[in-house]
This record gives C-alpha cells, structure tokens and sequence, in this order.
C-alpha cells in the first residue's frame, strides 16, 4: 500500500518547480506495448461498476473478488491510478489532464510501476533518464513520475483543446501515437470514481468553463483508419450502412453519398449540387440540414445553431446518423458532418474541396448530437 499511502499524500504537497524548459521528450516503451492493445473498444464502461469496484479496492480488498474491465491487476493498478489523480489535484491539473495521464499510463504500462522498458524506459509513464526525465529511483517513484507527466503536459500549448491522444502523444512521442486513444474510457471512469475520494476532488469546474475536447475512445481499426486512404468524393472499398442504422438515418446517409463529390459552396443551400448554380451546392451545415429534410426531419440552416438539436450523446456512443461537430468550441462550433458508422464521417469540408467522407480519426470532436 505504499503507493496508496503516496498517492494520498501527495495531494498536501507543495507544487515541484517546473524543470527547464530544455529537457527532450520520453520516447514510450513501444517493445513492452506493442502487442497489448484491446481487441475492441472500451466503450460501454458502466462508471457506477466501476466507482463500486475501485472503492473496494481502496477500502483495503485484495482484489480477487474486483473486476474492472480493462485492468487485470486492479489491486496493484487502482493505487496507481489514484496516485495520478493524487498528484494532478496537487498541481491544480483539470480534470481533462488527469484523464490524458491516466490513459497514457495505462497504454505505457498498464498502470503498473514498471522496473523495466524498451530501452532505459521505466515506471508507470516508461519515462527515460537518457532523455531527462529524472533519475531511475525518481522514475519508479510513482509521485514524483506523475508530476513530471503533468509539467510536461501543462507546457504544450492548447492542450486543453487537443484529444486525449493528441495531448498524450504531445508528451510521449510514442510509435504509436493513437494508441492511447483506446484507454479514453475507461480512464474518464477511473478518474471521476478516484476523484471522489479526495476533499474537493469532485469539484473542478473546468469542465464547464472549457468544454473538454472529446474523442471517440476507439481504438486504430475501429475508428476509419482501416479503410486506408480514401479519394475524395468516393466510397471507400467495403464500406456499407450499418444494418442496425435506423431507417431515417440510413436514408438521410444515402442522401448525403449522392452529393459526394460536388464542390462545397459557403452558404450554398445544397438544394441542387449537381447542378449549374453554385448557390445549390452544399456547406456543411446545409448538407447535413438537406439529408435530413428527406426523412421529414427539420434542422435549423448553421453549424451554431445545430449544436443544440436534438440531444447530446458522447462521441464514445455514436450511431449512424449523428451529427459531429469540430473547430471553434464546443459551444460555437464552426463545422459540422454526419456519422456513417465504421469509423466514417461524411461531410462538406471548405471552399475547393468536395463533399467527401473521411475517418473519424482526423476528426477533433467537440460535440456530438443525435437528431432522431
């Protein structure tokens, strides 16, 4: 339990100084990841379940009875994670950052205090002391690990505005940058039951005053990049609707591919984008409001307005048909575009370039809304 004992104090501690900003960046412990991705996604993570199942496992139990799905070892990998929550309320972190420290240890390490790595990596973080980070014995510290994480987090610029895997790439340089992508989840649920045990922990309001950039919490694979490249204006090889995709949002999709390939047109109403006026051509938001005009459904003309149809529903939980919406921020979103499923996203990018469908991995979702 010394990590547990270290995770709790830390919370009292006086903020480190921050190091000089010179120091090179930890290359992840690849060789140890590389074959331990999740077969699927994390993405029904029942956050009750798993506040029930961390409580137990803070409360002293061995772990033999516990089950969080995603953690193997939850006796030795719950303490861990509540010393990074620990450490990030110490250093005044959001609560945002410490989901982005909780999903990078576990892709690094599985939560657990590694004495080993590809290379001179070790500890939660596999951090290097060839690249600066600290002395070994101050890298299998999970404290004083943590904290560096942060400081290291807190120096890229936007990161509040960036993916969970984004951020995390920013401060790992890792060969597999989206690979942290997958332990969104589950770190959002770990965070918020950890949280909860700390005085004031459950507290933070950055949340309402910056709206955290979301993801899908997908893994590589599961979120359009399995599909390769894809020419504008085409559908990719092996593309079809979702069978399960209600019959509103199939059509609405099925609408949407027959633009595919016409030029975008700012302020274009998308009545007629096959046609000779440039003025029938889609934009975003018109396209995404026409598709559904075709099943009865009514959306209102701009990006700013369809934010608030319908209801939100988290970028974890898409189905074919929901509206996704990037640039600007979440609350005055500049681009909007509709869900496919498979990892697919059909949209009206910008002036010269044609309606298309991309992967949802180049998305930075900010919003999410299903309008059936």
């Amino acid at each position: 339990m010394k990590a547990l004992a270290a995770g709790i104090g830390v919370v009292f501690l006086s903020p480190i100084l921050i190091a000089g900003t010179g120091m090179v960046l930890a290359t992840s412990a690849d060789a140890v990841q590389s074959s331990g991705s999740l077969s699927n996604c994390l993405t029904d993570i029942d956050t009750d379940k798993v506040a029930e199942q961390v409580g137990k496992i803070l409360d002293g139990a061995s772990g033999e009875n516990v089950d969080i799905e995603g953690l193997d070892l939850p006796s030795e990998q719950v303490p861990n994670a509540q010393t990074i929550v620990a450490a990030g309320l110490s250093l005044d972190v959001p609560t945002k950052g410490q989901i982005i420290a909780l999903a990078t240890a576990m892709q690094e390490s599985r939560l657990r205090n590694l004495g080993y790595g590809d290379r001179d990596s070790l500890g939660l973080f596999q951090q290097r002391p060839s690249q600066g980070w600290g002395s070994a014995q101050q890298i299998r510290d999970p404290v004083y690990a943590s904290e560096q994480f942060y400081k290291h987090l807190l120096k890229v610029n936007g990161w509040q505005q960036m993916t969970v895997t984004q951020a995390a790439q920013a401060v790992q340089k890792s060969g597999l940058p989206d690979a942290y992508a997958q332990w969104e989840n589950l770190a959002t649920a770990l965070q918020a039951a950890i949280a909860k045990t700390f005085p004031g922990g459950a507290n933070d309001t950055d949340q309402t005053t910056q709206p955290p950039t979301l993801s899908t919490g997908c893994a590589p694979g599961q979120d359009g990049s399995g599909f390769g490249p894809i020419p504008e204006g085409r559908v990719p090889k092996g593309y079809t609707i979702p069978k399960d995709a209600d019959p509103k949002a199939r059509k609405a999709i099925e609408w949407a591919m027959h633009q595919l390939g016409t030029l975008y047109q700012w302020g274009g109403s998308c009545t007629n984008a096959h046609g000779p006026d440039p003025m029938g051509r889609c934009d975003c938001s018109s396209l995404m409001q026409q598709a559904y005009a075709q099943v009865g459904v009514t959306l209102t003309r701009t990006t700013y307005t369809q934010v608030n149809e319908g209801k939100a529903v988290s970028p974890a939980q898409l189905k074919p048909g929901d509206l996704i919406f990037s640039r600007g921020s979440a609350a005055r979103p500049e681009h909007v575009g509709m869900y496919m499923g498979e990892g697919l996203v059909i949209e009206a990018p910008r002036t010269t370039k044609p309606v298309r469908i991309t992967p949802i991995k180049d998305w930075t979702i900010l919003a999410a809304r299903r309008v059936l």
